[in-house]
């Protein structure tokens, strides 16, 4: 493959991530990467783009722009569902791909995807640009060089999502099985599930209760709180919310040799020269006195997030440097919310890998119901024409 000196980007679907994804790299922040088109199915976004992005072509079918030959790559920040449908078309159309967060709403989709980008010779990549936040990379490599000694627990509270009813409002598609699949777990937190696969791995049955609508007039979740088991014994609890003000972001991680807490900016890391294990069964003491040293790790700055991200998906098709977040990682994420959902579904245990149809057939209910006009919002969605049905229509059909 020749190496290219320059990256030519299209961008699909320039809502919130992507217009700002597409003002990042048409201002040439992201260094080798050009933006050369982007493509929505909104004239009103187009319009925008003409005036704020002079020169950028634009597209209102994303096959098209795929077809152009004017691209080397893509970035897809459309509704979750169809990050997979419009990754695979571009992968097979020989474009490098860079998806949103994410990787999609269900585990069959995102392996079918997987399975085309592991047969083809293109970049895929994936928006976690949590993962160049420095604190969770530095226990990234602490629980890797086993600093913390064995894993025992992991614990997350992460209920600064907070959310008001307008921001479920301002799109029929939002918080709805139809439209993005689920609610605080699909949509505020891949990154924190991804964080959390990324730094302890993925464990080996979950367990969750989902809340419904509980702080909104939504049918998806609003609360949720997920038990999951490892290998070795450990376990993860993982809490979050969008009804909570004020919120929390706390992650704690206990070893066998310490425990570490990120909150607030600061990484703060509890260590013993001895292993706890072996002091249980060598102290004549009720309880162990030994001695702890703390240490506070604080960041310069908080990463280059998104940019980031874009930095080195470009600098993976230029020079062939390694992806910070493959997109083919995207899955174990959403494997974790997806058995979240299954478990609070069937009011049980699920051992990992989850039965992937049986999700499907769960959903396909919960999607049914919102479409017969019985869900909290099949109101608002009716005057829509049908709900979710016509958005969704709109763009798997138009695109």
């Amino acid at each position: 493959m020749e190496i290219e000196k320059e990256v030519r980007l299209g961008i699909v679907g320039i809502g919130n991530m992507g217009s700002a994804h597409a003002k990042t790299v048409y201002d040439g922040k992201a260094e080798g990467l050009r933006l050369c088109a982007i493509c929505d199915v909104d004239e009103k976004k187009l319009s925008w783009a003409a005036a704020e992005l002079p020169g950028v072509k634009t597209y209102l079918n994303y096959k098209e722009m795929l077809s152009s030959g004017g691209l080397d790559a893509v970035l897809i920040a459309t509704p979750h569902k169809l990050h997979p449908v419009i990754a695979i078309e571009a992968l097979e159309a020989g474009l490098h791909v860079l998806s949103e967060k994410p990787a999609g709403v269900d585990i069959k989709s995102v392996r079918k995807l997987n399975e085309t980008a592991n047969m083809s010779d293109r970049v895929f990549g994936i928006m976690f640009n949590q993962r160049t936040n420095p604190l969770f990379a530095h226990l990234k490599n602490m629980v890797e060089t086993g600093q913390l000694g064995e894993m025992k627990r992991m614990v997350w509270i992460i209920t600064n999502w907070y959310r008001t009813q307008s921001y479920y409002d301002s799109g029929t598609w939002r918080a709805t099985w139809s439209g993005e699949g689920g609610g605080v777990l699909l949509n505020q937190c891949p990154h924190n599930l991804d964080i959390w696969q990324w730094i302890m791995g993925m464990p080996v049955s979950v367990q969750a209760s989902c809340q419904y609508g509980r702080y909104h007039d939504i049918d998806v979740e609003d609360e949720a709180v997920i038990y999951a088991k490892y290998e070795n014994g450990a376990s993860a609890v993982f809490i979050t919310s969008t009804g909570e003000y004020p919120g929390t972001n706390r992650l704690e991680l206990n070893g066998t040799k310490g425990k570490a807490v990120i909150e607030n900016g600061i990484l703060k890391w509890y260590s013993m020269e001895k292993d706890e294990r072996e002091l249980c069964y060598v102290l004549e003491e009720n309880t162990c006195y030994e001695p702890i040293k703390y240490q506070e790790i604080v960041p310069e700055s908080e990463g280059p997030g998104h940019l980031g991200i874009l930095r080195n998906f470009t600098r993976a098709i230029l020079y062939g440097e390694q992806l910070l977040a493959p997109g083919i990682e995207g899955i174990n994420a959403l494997t974790l919310s997806n058995a979240a959902y299954l478990s609070d579904w069937l009011g049980k245990e699920i051992m990992l890998p989850l039965d992937e149809e049986e999700f499907l057939k769960q959903m396909k209910l919960r999607q049914a119901r919102e479409i017969n006009g019985k869900g909290k919002k099949a109101k608002e969605m009716k005057h829509e024409k049908q709900k979710l049905g016509v958005y969704s229509d709109r763009w798997n059909v138009r695109w």
